[in-house]
């Protein structure tokens, strides 16, 4: 796991999650530790998935919550407003829940099949996206969605020109012959778009 945090940061990747589920949390902290001192090297921040009180204790940046997890509101009890706090969303429903909560940034999907997740919601693809982003535009919800789920280079200009914020990768990069290099090619893709359309 470490070993992939470095290579991502070496690669440019300036925002990593920690995830390591099923993880004793004491397991989760000493990784935490050691991920937060690799992201300060590089000039990243890190994430903690799931673990509200581990990424108070390491000074994360962020917690990200899944839809078993801790709810955002009793994250935000513990952590304040130093914190960024995320949510996972499959529907527009969770969205306007996550919206009342008071989360800082959705991370949306799952785009397509990935191997990451055990219990894997319905794909939205690129129509589902859509739809979820025009409703969000109706309700006047400007939260920063993320696209999560499965995702590859190719993906990313229309991943972005739908209005996606940004992207969440693990598999593309991890399992990627040189992951250096791939997440270079993911960060130059997201810059290239972002100079586009800005």
């Amino acid at each position: 796991m470490l070993e992939g945090i470095e290579f991502a940061l070496k690669g440019g990747c300036r925002h990593i999650q920690l995830r390591a589920k099923g993880a004793a949390v004491v397991e989760v902290e000493t990784a935490a530790w050691k991920a937060k001192a690799l992201c300060e090297q590089y000039g990243g921040s890190l994430y903690v998935n799931d673990h509200v009180d581990v990424c108070l204790k390491v000074r994360a940046k962020g917690v990200h919550l899944g839809k078993s997890d801790m709810s955002p509101c009793e994250a935000r009890k513990r952590l304040g407003r130093d914190f960024l706090i995320g949510g996972t969303a499959n529907t527009f429903e969770d969205i306007r829940r996550l919206n009342e909560e008071g989360v800082d940034y959705i991370g949306l999907g799952p785009f397509r099949f990935t191997s990451t997740k055990d219990r894997l919601s319905p794909l939205l693809g690129l129509e589902g996206y859509k739809q979820i982003l025009e409703k969000c535009r109706i309700e006047g919800i400007t939260l920063p969605i993320m696209a999560i789920g499965g995702i590859v280079l190719t993906d990313v200009p229309v991943i972005r020109a739908v209005g996606l914020a940004g992207i969440a990768v693990s598999s593309a990069i991890l399992g990627a012959t040189d992951p250096v290099e791939e997440t270079k090619a993911f960060c130059n893709a997201l810059d290239v778009h972002a100079r586009e359309f800005a």
